[in-house]
C-alpha cells in the first residue's frame, strides 16, 4: 500500500495520476449510462417486463462496479488508500460481489433472449426473479469466502484499490481461484456464447437478429478475460515476472465493461429511447395543457 506522501513501488507520479483519471473516467461514464439505463426502467412502464428485469439486474450490478471503481479513482489521486484495511476488506468484498453480479448478469440476458426468440413463449416474471434472485445470492456467496478464509483480499499494485488478492500459492487460495473461475467466469460465459449462438442459427432463417449475438461475449472475454488470466498466471508461476505497470492493464480494461454493458443492452435496445419517447410525451402533454388554458 502507498504510504501517504510517497509513490506506489514502480510507479511514477504521471503514471499514478493517468491511473486515477482513467478510473475517474471510466467511473463516471459507467455511472451515468447505468444510471439512466435505471431511471428509463423505473419512469417507462412498456419496460417493465421480465426480460427487461434481467437487464436491470445488469444495470445495478454495473453500477456497483463503477462506484467501486470511482472509489479507486479518488484514492488513486490521493495516491494512497485512506480507508484503512478494514476499508480494504469491504472495498474488495463490494466490487467482487458486483463483478461476479455483472458476468452473471450477462449470461442470465443471453439466455433470456434465447428463450424470447427461440422458443417464442413469454418470460415469466416468477422466472426472471428467481434468476435475478440467483445471480445475486450467488455473487454475494462467492464474495464472502474470501471474508471467510478461503481466499483473501488484497490491495491492487498500485496500493490504491482492493480487490480479489493474487494466490499466495498454497492450496487454499489456489483452490479457490480455480474453482471460482470456473463457476463465475467459463460458465457464464459458455452460456453467453451457446445462448446467441443458438439464437443466431435459429434466425437466420428469417433475417438478421434483432439484437448483436457477437459483442457479449466478447465483452466478457475481453473484458473480464485479461484480469482472469492474469490472476491465473499469478496461480502457477507467481507475479515476479510481471511487471507492476502490466498488472495495472486488466483492472482497467475490466472497468470499461460497465460502460460498454450500457452502450450495448441499454442503446442496442432501445431502452433509452423509451425515456426519450416519454420526455417527449410529456412535453407534449404541457403544451397542451398551455394551449387549454
Amino acid at each position: 500500500m502507498a504510504e501517504a506522501g510517497s509513490l506506489p513501488t514502480g510507479f511514477g507520479e504521471l503514471e499514478v495520476l493517468a491511473v486515477g483519471v482513467v478510473l475517474l473516467v471510466e467511473a463516471l461514464a459507467g455511472l451515468s449510462l447505468n444510471s439512466l439505463t435505471v431511471l428509463s426502467f423505473c419512469t417507462s412502464p412498456e419496460l417493465r417486463t421480465p426480460s427487461h428485469l434481467l437487464v436491470l439486474s445488469l444495470a445495478l450490478a454495473d453500477s456497483g462496479v463503477s462506484l467501486n471503481t470511482l472509489t479507486g479513482a479518488t484514492s488513486s489521486l490521493l495516491r494512497r488508500w485512506p480507508y484503512g484495511s478494514g476499508g480494504c476488506q469491504a472495498h474488495g468484498f463490494q466490487g467482487f460481489a458486483a463483478a461476479l453480479a455483472s458476468i452473471c448478469s450477462s449470461a442470465a440476458v443471453a439466455w433470456g433472449r434465447y428463450h424470447h426468440y427461440c422458443t417464442r413463449s413469454r418470460l415469466a416474471w416468477s422466472t426472471a426473479g428467481s434468476l435475478v434472485l440467483f445471480v445475486w445470492l450467488s455473487s454475494a456467496f462467492w464474495a464472502a469466502l474470501p471474508l471467510l478464509g478461503w481466499g483473501h483480499y488484497d490491495y491492487e499494485p498500485l496500493g490504491t484499490c482492493c480487490s480479489l488478492g493474487y494466490p499466495r500459492g498454497d492450496r487454499n487460495s489456489t483452490s479457490f481461484l480455480f474453482i471460482m473461475a470456473f463457476f463465475n467466469f467459463l460458465l457464464p460465459l459458455f452460456i453467453t456464447l451457446t445462448s446467441y449462438r443458438l439464437m443466431e442459427q435459429k434466425l437466420r432463417r428469417t433475417g438478421p437478429p434483432q439484437v448483436n449475438t457477437t459483442l457479449p461475449a466478447r465483452t466478457l472475454l475481453l473484458g473480464w478475460g485479461p484480469y482472469a488470466l492474469l490472476h491465473l498466471c499469478a496461480a502457477l508461476a507467481g507475479t515476479a515476472l510481471i511487471p507492476p505497470r502490466l498488472q495495472v492493464v486488466p483492472a482497467l480494461i475490466a472497468k470499461m465493461v460497465p460502460t460498454v454493458n450500457a452502450v450495448n443492452y441499454a442503446l442496442g435496445s432501445g431502452i433509452w429511447q423509451c425515456l426519450s419517447l416519454q420526455r417527449s410525451g410529456w412535453d407534449s402533454a404541457q403544451r397542451a395543457a398551455r394551449v387549454l388554458r
